[in-house]
């Protein structure tokens, strides 16, 4: 983001799209969702881990061109040629459309709540993509995670975390959880802090792009399909090395990530 964007809780809302547009999206989403059911149930169970990677990338790429939301990469974004394995991005969350804005950059196995599962024909598409979940309403379910995560990452996977635990509407940065780190730490991981932001073409906050609060998945989805060209940047600053990070604890390295998000979101 740049210098003169703040966090602000007002923004104005985007010119309408007419209804022709509505339901040729519509028609666009629904005929690529059920590509993607198909890749998944008929597919995946065959498909190698990389061959399924590029698959989920192509259709997290395509779900957003249906939607026509725009992804601006700035910073220091992972190339595919030296984007290694055992790395642990570690983001703000903002909208459902984060994580397929993430996917349709590079491989990454997502660490999310449970309640996930639950969404109605995407949450099975998520369950398939190797989505690692968690129960945040049971305190036991934290070591289970972390030592399900450090394995991954060990094996080589690409994790992405939302330390937040939910989504807010943009205008602010939750405190961070920090169990989860602990898994990057005994992997060894490289970390990748990424700040995520919505923003409208005045440069205030696009709070309509959110799912968040009372907004249901549905609304969420609604409220995109209104707007003309939603952008969601997606800001890879640093990565933070083992060396780096070797003298901090779980909390210490949780916070000092959340202060480099929260710096680059709050000018």
């Amino acid at each position: 983001m740049t210098s003169s964007h703040t966090l602000q809780t007002t923004a104005p809302s985007p010119h309408q799209t007419s209804t022709i547009t509505r339901y040729f999206r519509v028609m666009r989403i629904s005929l690529h969702t059920l590509v993607g059911l198909a890749i998944a149930s008929i597919l995946f169970p065959f498909a190698g881990n990389q061959i399924k990677a590029k698959l989920i990338q192509w259709w997290c790429s395509k779900l957003l061109a249906a939607f026509n939301i725009q992804v601006k990469v700035v910073g220091n974004p992972p190339k595919n040629a030296t984007f290694s394995s055992n790395t642990m991005l570690v983001a703000n969350h903002i909208s459902w459309s984060d994580i397929h804005a993430l996917n349709s950059l590079v491989p990454l196995r997502f660490i999310a709540k449970s309640e996930i599962k639950n969404w109605p024909i995407f949450g099975y598409l998520v369950s398939k993509a190797n989505t690692l979940f968690i129960d945040r309403n049971k305190r036991q379910d934290a070591k289970r995670t972390i030592d399900i995560a450090n394995a991954s990452l060990q094996n080589g996977d690409n994790l992405c975390f939302f330390p937040e635990g939910t989504t807010t509407d943009g205008t602010e940065i939750k405190p961070f959880k920090s169990s989860l780190i602990q898994a990057a730490i005994l992997a060894n991981s490289t970390i990748w802090p990424v700040a995520i932001h919505y923003p409208n073409s005045d440069g205030s906050i696009n709070t309509k792009i959110a799912y968040a609060g009372e907004t249901t998945l549905v609304e969420s989805m609604s409220n995109m399909l209104l707007q003309q060209a939603p952008v969601i940047v997606l800001n890879f600053l640093t990565p933070i090395s083992p060396p780096e990070y070797a003298n901090m604890d779980r909390r210490s390295l949780t916070l000092h990530i959340e202060s480099l998000i929260r710096k680059q979101l709050i000018r």
